[in-house]
């Protein structure tokens, strides 16, 4: 079979043929359609993740059709089209994941392949309104956007006497949009920050009330005054994928008893917090990573049940999988990039 293999760090993926993998006991065998990127991929590549072992096969995210089965495996799967959780053991604590926790695409083989094996157990049939493309999109970062906005965050879908207003950072980004997406569904009032102008507006669109560019300095300020908002805050819910000094400003537009919860740091270390911001207004601060199979599976039933569709930004084919893994380190997409691996 064919994939984009990352043999040495810091250097290009390299196309190539390997060998194809056989499912053992209670595996399958999936030819993937579609695979897609995430920001993980991009820092394995650069050498910035824990535990990194080359020759290794990147991508967490894939969708396609069971091929073949292993001991165990009912012929019922035969020609299921499926879509893979690539969040395996996480044991039985709900809250933290345990010591044997692994994300796929590291350290074992991921999805920028034309075949991967899986346990039948990481699979749920793909949504049937989503295309192969569409599906592949989902896995991490919008298990991610799940745990965060409804689990860590406390958001409560269908609750508008709380957890109403919600902010998200970044806008354009896969989890933040899937964060977005989930919200609007779910009836929140949703505001956005990016460093886009041209990205807030396709927020907007998307059902978005409004949004500010956190490049002005004086973006908190200017998003209370948008939202006709108290000085001492307004956003029930601030899920946030930054950090960084801008995060003393999401406890300045946070309303009382809000939830901010972060699932990344693209922007650094979190500085200049003030303390007694955080303990009058009583706000809780949580952070986040991925998300366990009964919230992947609840994410994915929200998504059939809202027919909820992944914002694509570009698609390559898998042999231009280096070019694609570019395209995402320049910051400039919305939306998911995709690998497409079969028609």
């Amino acid at each position: 079979m064919q994939a984009a293999v990352l043999e040495k760090v810091n250097e290009p993926l390299v196309f190539k043929d390997v060998e194809r993998p056989d499912p053992g006991k209670g595996e399958v065998l999936v030819r993937l359609h579609a695979a897609s990127l995430n920001h993980r991929d991009v820092w394995i590549q650069k050498g910035l993740y824990p535990n990194i072992k080359t020759p290794i096969i990147l991508g967490s995210d894939g969708a396609g059709v069971i091929v073949q089965g292993g001991e165990g495996v009912s012929d019922y799967w035969i020609g299921k089209e499926v879509i893979i959780n690539p969040s395996h053991h996480w044991g039985d604590n709900p809250d933290f994941y345990g010591s044997d926790y692994t994300i796929l695409g590291l350290p074992e083989n991921g999805t920028f392949a034309e075949y991967i094996k899986v346990d039948l157990h990481y699979l749920m049939h793909k949504p049937a309104h989503l295309s192969f493309a569409q599906a592949a999109c989902l896995p991490l970062s919008a298990l991610s956007a799940w745990r965060a906005l409804m689990t860590r965050g406390g958001f409560k879908p269908g609750n508008r006497a709380s957890n109403r207003r919600v902010l998200v950072t970044g806008a354009g980004g896969g989890v933040a949009l899937f964060v977005i997406q989930f919200a609007v569904a779910a009836g929140a009032e949703v505001w956005v920050t990016s460093g886009s102008d041209h990205k807030i507006r396709k927020a907007i669109n998307l059902g978005v009330k409004g949004g500010v560019n956190y490049k002005e300095p004086t973006w908190h300020r200017d998003l209370l005054v948008k939202a006709h908002a108290p000085k001492s805050g307004y956003f029930d819910t601030i899920i946030d994928g930054a950090g960084g000094s801008g995060f003393a400003r999401l406890i300045d537009v946070a309303a009382p008893g809000a939830t901010l919860c972060f699932y990344g740091g693209t922007a650094g270390n979190i500085t200049d917090i003030v303390p007694a911001k955080v303990f009058f207004k009583q706000l809780n601060i949580h952070g986040t990573t991925m998300g366990t199979e009964a919230e992947f599976e609840a994410m994915i039933r929200f998504v059939e049940e809202h027919r909820i569709v992944p914002i694509v930004d570009e698609i390559f084919r898998l042999s231009n999988a280096e070019a694609a893994l570019r395209h995402m380190d320049s910051g400039e997409q919305f939306g998911k990039i995709v690998l497409k691996i079969a028609d």
